[in-house]
């Protein structure tokens, strides 16, 4: 899903995370990343956002030897975290506009 973010190309994502083009793979493979719909047939393009996610998979798989089904799951648990947590500071703050005007 694209959010207006920059794109970048699959070897450009393999520059930015100093990783081979097959742990791109495997990763996409496991849905701890996925390339933009709206790509070309045949070029993978992906968001900016999915440099930070694919340097905490490699993380991940250096630093603790998780396979990549293991790594799925941290990552999709920690996607879950972060959207909670979005959502968490949404309501405080509309909370703290309604105590404001009350």
């Amino acid at each position: 899903m694209s959010t207006g973010a920059v794109q970048i190309t699959l070897h450009e994502l393999c520059e930015c995370v100093e990783i081979p083009e097959d742990v791109v793979l495997t990763a996409v493979e496991h849905d701890v990343i996925a390339p933009l719909p709206e790509a070309p047939a045949g070029q993978w393009v992906f968001d900016t956002v999915t440099v930070i996610w694919l340097r905490k998979a490699v993380h991940l798989r250096r630093d603790l030897d998780l396979d990549w089904v293991a790594i799925a799951m941290v990552i999709d648990l920690l996607r879950e975290r972060e959207a909670l947590d979005r959502e968490n500071q949404s309501l405080k703050e509309r909370l703290q506009r309604l105590t404001d005007s009350a």
